[in-house]
């Protein structure tokens, strides 16, 4: 395996990191600046309240993105795998 194989494998992972995050990521930052949107318009400066929509939304996220989550993973590992068998 040379320097140019051990890049590709990196960028591979790179991208399934984000793939595999951007989901739930996306959703959070959505929820986080919607209710600082909502304290600077009622002027509440409660800073707990942004915590348990977070959290709660981050769990709904993740209870539908696993399926998806989980198929770009195996993917990725077969991949992996594959070029593992092909060096080996």
């Amino acid at each position: 395996m040379n320097a140019i194989d051990v890049m590709e494998v990196a960028r591979e992972a790179v991208i399934v990191m984000l793939k595999v995050s951007s989901p739930v990521l996306i959703l959070a930052l959505f929820v986080g600046l919607t209710i600082s949107l909502f304290q600077a318009l009622t002027q509440m400066q409660e800073m707990t309240l942004t915590f348990v929509p977070k959290a709660l939304v981050i769990f709904a996220s993740l209870l539908v993105f696993v399926p998806y989550m989980l198929g770009v993973l195996i993917a990725f590992t077969q991949s992996l795998m594959d070029r593992i068998v092909v060096l080996g």
